[in-house]
């Protein structure tokens, strides 16, 4: 349940930012942001929360793991912003620079997410005998 919610909460985040910037900013269609949000959470949830900040560094060491998690958001980011964006909206935006800038800010976001994951969601990770709490 506790994924459920962190996924409700990423994808709120990413579609808050995208529809501010594309939408609003840059005049990308409603639907094609939405598109990019879904899968922009299902792709960055995979990677760069399960299977990098999870797994990244020493347990204790929450900033290096966040700091490294962080990163490989804005680069997930950018790329499935601009490769899905130049699919769908093709040459009526130029996509690359709304993609920097929501990568950017979606980045932010993504920091203080992960501080949520580690007390939240990733219990194990505080947990000194190895075995998780919940």
């Amino acid at each position: 349940m506790n994924h459920v919610k962190a996924l409700v909460m990423k994808f709120v985040m990413i579609a808050a930012v995208l529809l501010i910037i594309l939408t609003l900013l840059f005049d990308v269609p409603f639907a094609d942001t939405l598109w990019i949000s879904l899968v922009l959470t299902l792709v960055a949830y995979v990677m760069g929360d399960l299977m990098i900040f999870r797994k990244a560094g020493n347990r204790s060491d929450q900033n290096k793991r966040n700091a490294i998690a962080t990163v490989s958001d804005i680069v997930v980011a950018f790329l499935v912003i601009w490769l899905m964006g130049d699919a769908l909206v093709g040459s009526n935006v130029d996509i690359i620079t709304p993609a920097i800038i929501s990568a950017i800010v979606i980045g932010g976001g993504e920091w203080f997410f992960h501080k949520y994951l580690d007390r939240s969601v990733f219990p194990e990770k505080h947990d000194t005998t190895g075995t998780a709490t919940r």
